[in-house]
């Protein structure tokens, strides 16, 4: 496997390598893109077919990770199973994803509940063909090419693309992170409001800064914490 420096100098492959190379690592590192429609797929899970469209009407955190009987992947599938109650108190559904067989997946989700005693209780893509990983970036030249890395999808009850977050290989992601930013997502779509640094429910949002001079001078009067014009905060 050629390492970052090899995909930058155009080394690995012999004559002409380094155009393959980058032509690979444009192919595996396509991302798809926030607030537009996330990529359709179909694929075979743990709990039987499943497609974007089964989806319509609820958010989704489609996650991936790299292997199948990995110690740091075991910690954040219970993690994820752990908070499955409260995500889908959001209206959240959960759907795993990694490149290992359907087989593998299921001795994987029993093996996880005989010795830590957790269910896994939200389906897992096995993603052979890496389709579903290619179109969503999850694969990453410069940690594997075959292997996804620790990547983190949130998506709207319309398929749209909410969120993304992306993690490397050796460590592993805040679960808590994701009930707050799903939450917060939540908040902004229904108030119109944007939320500030580790913003939590029950704290102040921000108010979105006024359009025009005129409404910056109203702004002080209108009842909301204003340090300057283009910073007021309010309750909800």
């Amino acid at each position: 496997m050629a390492n970052e420096t090899e995909f930058e100098n155009g080394h690995g492959e012999g004559h002409g390598g380094g155009r393959r190379l980058r032509e690979r690592a444009r192919e595996c590192a396509s991302l798809p893109r926030i607030n537009e429609p996330a990529p359709d797929f179909r694929a075979l899970t743990t709990h039987g077919e499943r497609s974007l469209s089964d989806y319509r009407g609820k958010w989704l955190i489609l996650f991936s990770h790299p292997a199948d009987f990995t110690p740091v992947c075991t910690t954040e599938f219970m993690a994820f199973a752990k908070a499955q109650d409260r995500f889908a108190a959001l209206n959240t559904e959960l759907l795993g994803l990694s490149i290992d067989s359907h087989y593998a997946h299921i001795a994987w989700v029993r093996s996880i509940k005989q010795n830590f005693g957790v269910e896994i209780g939200f389906p897992i893509i096995a993603d052979l063909s890496m389709d579903v990983a290619r179109a969503y970036g999850m694969i990453q030249p410069g940690a594997s090419d075959t292997a996804a890395v620790r990547a983190t999808f949130i998506i709207d009850p319309e398929g749209v693309m909410r969120a993304m977050v992306y993690y490397p290989m050796s460590n592993g992601r805040s679960i808590e992170e994701f009930v707050r930013l799903v939450t917060a997502l939540q908040t902004s779509d229904a108030n119109k409001v944007a939320t500030p640094e580790n913003w939590q429910p029950g704290e102040k949002v921000i108010v979105p800064p006024p359009a025009t001079d005129a409404l910056a001078e109203q702004r002080f009067s209108e009842g909301y914490e204003t340090v300057d014009w283009y910073f007021s905060t309010r309750d909800l």
